[in-house]
């Protein structure tokens, strides 16, 4: 029998996610990220739930920000990556790709997505088909290319494609609206691009989330994640070379 758990997603700041992670036999609970310790507080005791943990994706304020009044409020550990631990507040413990976290009896596996940021990580619990993805991927985007180069975080990207299709991604951030008006520019004859997008309108007329994403969805629509197809190599302008095709699909959304 498969470990379960308990995933509370929950709207923060202007646009965040904020996720809490509970493994129910152990009591275990981790915060991804902290952009607003406040809300995980309140958010937590409405469940019953004591955080005993936060994973930061990055240093980011809107990921890292909550950590020293959560840490106070509830003793939680800090764990956040290796490449930007003097950045973090309250680290207890640094962390990099192929690292094993460990939440009750539930696994998951660091992977390194530098790019967004030099030290960005993604947390994968392989066994419940969920990542938890920060700023480098988000449904039909990615994040900018703040500290790293093209080339590194198509490397990056190229490890979360790499992940099981079914594979439901976790992102920070609900962009989703606004990425699927760029990708239609790329894509405009795409059949399941066109299919997704009606439904993101619909989702979000409702006032309901798009996020987590499926990665199978975005293998077929997300313009970021398609740069090594050779007809959008074709289409960029870069036939044969899928890192310029991706910084050429970054820069057009950095200008949209």
């Amino acid at each position: 029998m498969g470990i379960f758990l308990d995933i509370h997603q929950f709207p923060c700041l202007n646009d965040n996610y904020g996720y809490l992670v509970h493994e129910p036999d152990s009591g275990e609970t981790a915060a991804i990220d902290t952009p607003d310790a406040e809300r995980y507080v309140a958010e937590a005791k409405l469940r019953g739930w004591t955080i005993t943990q936060i994973w930061n994706t990055h240093w980011h304020p809107d990921h890292a920000g909550g950590n020293l009044r959560l840490k106070q409020e509830m003793g939680c550990r800090v764990i956040g990556p290796a490449g930007e631990a003097a950045k973090i507040p309250g680290l207890d413990l640094a962390v990099k790709g192929g690292d094993v976290l460990h939440l009750g009896a539930a696994r998951a596996a660091v992977i390194d997505v530098p790019g967004h940021t030099l030290g960005h990580v993604a947390f994968h619990f392989g066994p419940q088909s969920v990542a938890f993805v920060g700023d480098t991927v988000f449904a039909l985007g990615c994040g900018r290319v703040f500290e790293g180069t093209m080339e590194m975080m198509w490397q990056s990207l190229q490890r979360i494609k790499a992940l099981p299709a079914k594979t439901q991604l976790y992102c920070a951030h609900e962009y989703t609206a606004s990425n699927a008006r760029f990708a239609v520019t790329v894509e405009p004859e795409n059949k399941a691009l066109k299919d997704y997008v009606g439904w993101i309108e619909r989702q979000r007329a409702n006032n309901l989330p798009t996020v987590p994403a499926l990665l199978e969805r975005e293998l077929a629509t997300n313009p970021f994640l398609r740069a090594d197809l050779p007809e959008m190599q074709l289409a960029m302008g870069h036939p044969g070379n899928a890192a310029a095709t991706f910084g050429e699909i970054r820069g057009r959304k950095d200008r949209f």
